[in-house]
């Protein structure tokens, strides 16, 4: 009987959340394919899972944000550097690319020029805009999981081999919380409802953000003082920034808390919440809870997305569903009158309220139950039980 030999694995991924949706995906693997060899661009949940890091992205190029030369000269070298790598020294049978879509692109066309076998996990959102990056994904991804139901069909319409995995985030989110609990640990009044304040995890969002929503919260309090506020603290945000931006609503008579390392119970336990539009929105969805949407940014964002934009929509509820189910505010309209008077009819109106709640759960029936991780496992587990 032929000896099989032991597969090799390369991933590369550019941020957090990329790191922990391989290294789900790795643990799965390693269930089948125990003995599978894995190196990695990565971080440290990669690690965990006892992945070699070719390069920790972060504390290195991968890190660097921006167009400046510095950034696309670092970002050049390290495609260099993992390419002679793959093919001198690693000779893997598949790399596996996650998210960062940018870079990874580019990689997948380097990685074809060189034959090497190429898959990708959590497609770039091209439904949002630059849709022309299909066809490279068409001509250098052999394999596409998405983690969209609609992002199947798109893909596939174009002649790309695709496949729907679930979201990741179906089976990481945890559902297990209780209202009771959660109110007791924070000191907040079980008689109040509870509004939760997203207002971004990067500096900018907080910049342009924060203001909209605590306007809109001091609105709202000088409507109804039977209500009781949140504001959820990113974790990558330091606490001097995030100061920084809440402190001038320190001397008002808002009552607030600020949680940090709390955000999917203050997300699952919250009456209505106030979301800055991102990933956020979609796990606000999973829990059913009434939202409203807001965004804001500079001038020049806002002008450059309206031009590269497919869809009406920017919050994730509303492109799968495929229509207006949650009321965005985006940009000139990121007005905290607004946001108020929506989230006091959210708090008020039942029918509405039930209506919100039903199209949630819509949602949720869309996104289905797969294990995104454990889809992954299996699509690689199969290739290689073809191709031995």
């Amino acid at each position: 009987m032929k000896k099989l030999e032991t597969k090799k694995i390369f991933i590369i991924t550019g941020e957090h959340s990329g790191d922990l949706h391989a290294s789900c995906a790795v643990k799965a693997l390693k269930k089948t394919m125990p003995d599978i060899i894995i190196e990695a661009v990565g971080g440290e949940n990669l690690q965990n899972q006892g992945v070699k890091l070719f390069r920790d992205h972060s504390n290195s190029e991968m890190g660097v944000v921006g167009i400046s030369p510095q950034a696309i000269i670092n970002h050049i070298q390290l495609g260099l550097d993992i390419i002679n790598y793959l093919k001198n020294e690693f000779k893997p049978d598949l790399v596996l690319l996650v998210d960062y879509g940018g870079f990874n692109l580019r990689m997948a066309r380097e990685l074809k020029k060189h034959g090497i076998e190429t898959f990708y996990y959590i497609s770039p959102q091209v439904w949002a805009s630059r849709r022309g990056r299909i066809n490279m994904i068409k001509k250098y991804v052999s394999k596409l999981m998405v983690i969209f139901p609609f992002e199947e069909n798109l893909h596939r319409s174009k002649g790309v081999n695709v496949e729907y995995v679930g979201h990741p985030l179906i089976s990481q989110l945890d559902r297990e919380f209780s209202k009771e609990e959660f109110v007791k640990m924070n000191g907040l009044n079980p008689h109040k409802k509870i509004i939760g304040i997203f207002p971004g995890s990067r500096k900018m969002e907080l910049k342009y953000m924060m203001s909209v929503f605590l306007g809109a919260a001091q609105i709202i309090y000088g409507h109804s003082k039977k209500v009781q506020f949140c504001i959820g603290q990113a974790p990558n945000i330091s606490d001097e920034l995030f100061q920084k931006y809440f402190n001038r609503y320190k001397d008002s008579d808002l009552d607030i808390k600020v949680l940090k390392n709390q955000n999917h119970a203050l997300l699952a336990c919250s009456d209505v919440v106030l979301l800055a539009s991102g990933t956020i929105t979609l796990e606000a969805a999973i829990y059913k809870t009434p939202m409203v949407v807001s965004y804001k940014a500079p001038r020049l964002i806002y002008w450059l997305y309206l031009l590269l934009r497919y869809l009406s929509f920017v919050s994730l509820p509303n492109i799968i569903a495929g229509k207006e189910i949650v009321k965005e505010y985006i940009q000139n309209e990121a007005k905290p009158e607004l946001i108020a008077v929506e989230t006091l009819s959210l708090l008020h109106n039942s029918v509405k309220r039930e209506i919100m709640i039903e199209d949630l759960g819509q949602i949720n029936k869309q996104l289905g139950d797969k294990i995104a991780s454990d889809e992954v496992a299996k699509i690689i587990k199969k290739y290689f039980d073809i191709h031995d």
